[in-house]
């Protein structure tokens, strides 16, 4: 009896030691005015980083949206279950949601975040604390991330379109109404060639609102299967089957298109990357941090980095 406590202390011990051994630092990376507050986490002797790059919407380096009331603390989680795997893993307040840099929204183009990213991997590789850097790209951050591959290693996209926006928004807004899709078809077409459309349709008004021509018009100039091609690095793209934004066909696109790259299909597997069994609790996981977080995603990333 004990050996067995004695066994059983050990074990607690050592739990207590692999939890101590985790180091998070909270510091700022500035890119010129923007600021981009982050935090990283590591394990003590860890040699691999995973930097993520976020998708659309004001993404704080936890997966959440205060202001959307998104609540699902995806980011947050891969991070720990990554860290008990021996990797690092870095994230940051994505540019529109820190109220820091307001006075800078206007103007903002997808390039803009390919500058963020880009200033967060210089600033690791420049540091050398790491000797390998992983950029994961999700959502519309998989095309982000294709863009600023410079001094990357590995490239993870995860969840990430293979359609360009704007034959993505057409293809949405016709699978609602065909009138109104032809509509869209045209203003797409009046935005690409003179940068405005100068009569919007009121029901199009959200989307192509003056104040989104600039960042439009930048977005719609970059496919992400034409992008994909121009990697160099070891690359994984990886799609859930229950994602109801991203389908499992756009892996399959950007797989056809750089057919050397590893796909991998997560069953049941959500945007928020979060294992659903039913389709009625796909919205709510994206409002709860309650939600399990795929187990085989974290395999499928920790084999990817370590190999």
């Amino acid at each position: 009896m004990t050996r067995i406590i004695t066994y059983f202390i050990l074990y607690v011990a050592g739990i207590a030691v692999s939890y101590a051994q985790i180091k998070t630092e909270d510091f700022l990376i500035k890119n010129g005015n923007i600021e981009l507050p982050g935090t990283l986490s590591y394990p003590t002797g860890a040699k691999d980083l995973v930097i993520w790059v976020h998708g659309s919407g004001t993404v704080d380096r936890n997966g959440n949206q205060p202001a959307a009331n998104v609540k699902a603390n995806y980011v947050k989680q891969l991070r720990d279950e990554l860290n008990k795997n021996n990797i690092a893993f870095f994230s940051y307040d994505k540019r529109t949601s820190n109220p820091k840099n307001a006075p800078y929204f206007g103007g903002i183009v997808l390039d803009d975040f390919v500058s963020d990213a880009k200033k967060v991997v210089s600033h690791f590789t420049k540091k050398g604390q790491f000797k390998n850097i992983t950029l994961i790209g999700h959502s519309q951050g998989s095309l982000v991330a294709m863009l600023a591959l410079d001094n990357v290693d590995k490239y993870i996209s995860l969840a990430g379109p293979a359609e360009s926006i704007d034959v993505a928004l057409v293809r949405q807004i016709t699978n609602q109404n065909a009138e109104v899709g032809k509509i869209a078809a045209a203003h797409v077409k009046e935005l690409k060639e003179t940068g405005e459309v100068k009569e919007v349709n009121p029901f199009l008004v959200s989307i192509f609102a003056k104040q989104n021509f600039q960042f439009l018009k930048n977005w719609m100039s970059y496919n992400p299967v034409e992008e994909i091609k121009k990697v160099k690095v070891p690359t994984l793209i990886i799609n859930g089957t229950k994602d109801s934004q991203i389908t499992v066909e756009d892996a399959k696109g950007l797989h056809k298109a750089k057919s050397d790259a590893k796909l991998v299909i997560i069953e049941k597997m959500n945007h928020v990357l979060k294992v659903v069994e039913n389709d009625s609790d796909n919205l709510n996981s994206y409002y709860s941090p309650d939600f399990k977080l795929s187990t085989e995603l974290v395999k499928t990333i920790t084999e990817f980095v370590k190999k």
